[in-house]
């Protein structure tokens, strides 16, 4: 039987101290690239995929995830009084009616995979994605999520998506050994979290995309702790190649790593340009800046 990617995850408990001290009161998923928070691109992401069910796994200080996605009536009421229609639409469609969101708690930070493993009663017995909101991926086609799960459709194994890092920097991700089967796809031969540079088997990272199977659950409750004392999702899932088939795909698009802030700059700047309100003053601006330097 075809299953189909219905659900995704959401891991938004971290404290996100690398962008302190915006971070110290604000959920960093929060924090606007232009003019919409991380979330919700993420979240637009998934809708575009055919996903309908959102679960966010959450912790303390983050509220702001959910009353984003919540009904504001006396701000709707205020908009609709001051005549403000198009603005009171784009508020009123922040969330597909047919959408639903499920927030999850993570008591106690312990890794992505202890993360991931939280949303296990609402995830069920069904493939899902899971989508970290840092990584803001631009593809003014399809969007990353939908590729994959155009992949996921066709081969109905776990999807991971990855794209290739300068080999200084895979102390900074999980890596990928595989073998080609298919152009940008290839079939899992082992992972890695973190390597250094020197023992890395390639430069292929994964970034935060993935389509997993629920096996997935089973791996990561008898995965121990590992780089840096929590559960990775990444020996859960080369626990789960050992049983399945697990592919990568070089995934069409440009990554900005936004829980970095030289990431989360040049997000603003590449997503300003784009921006049909504002990119031809902001080109501009930008123009004569350059200049000036």
């Amino acid at each position: 039987m075809t299953q189909k990617v219905t659900k995704a995850v959401f891991p938004v408990a971290g404290l996100g101290t690398r962008s302190l001290p915006a971070t110290k009161a604000v959920a960093k998923e929060m924090l606007p690239v232009v003019d919409k928070p991380l979330i919700q691109y993420a979240v637009e992401e998934a809708v575009a995929a055919g996903i309908d069910t959102m679960i966010f796994v959450t912790g303390r200080n983050k509220n702001s995830i959910p009353d984003h996605f919540d009904k504001s009536y006396e701000l709707e009421k205020e908009l609709e009084k001051s005549g403000k229609t198009e603005l009171l639409k784009m508020l009123r469609e922040l969330l597909p009616a047919h959408v639903s969101c499920v927030f999850v708690r993570q008591a106690e930070a312990l890794g992505l995979g202890h993360a991931v493993h939280c949303a296990k009663p609402v995830v069920g017995n069904e493939p899902f994605a899971v989508i970290l909101p840092d990584d803001l991926i631009e593809d003014g086609q399809r969007g990353c999520m939908k590729q994959m799960v155009e992949l996921f459709d066709k081969q109905q194994s776990s999807v991971l998506g990855v794209e290739r890092v300068d080999p200084s920097e895979t102390h900074k991700y999980g890596i990928v050994e595989h073998t080609a089967v298919a152009p940008r796809v290839g079939r899992l031969q082992s992972i890695v979290e973190k390597p250094k540079p020197e023992v890395a088997p390639s430069n292929i990272a994964v970034v935060g995309r993935y389509i997993l199977t629920p096996a997935i659950f089973e791996k990561i409750e008898n995965t121990g702790r590992g780089a840096g004392g929590e559960i990775q999702l990444t020996d859960a899932i080369a626990a789960l190649m050992q049983d399945e088939t697990v592919l990568s795909y070089e995934f069409e698009g440009k990554r900005y790593d936004c829980g970095s802030k030289f990431g989360f700059l040049l997000a603003n700047v590449e997503y300003g340009l784009l921006h049909p309100e504002i990119k031809a003053e902001f080109a501009a601006y930008l123009q004569q800046r350059v200049v000036n330097i």
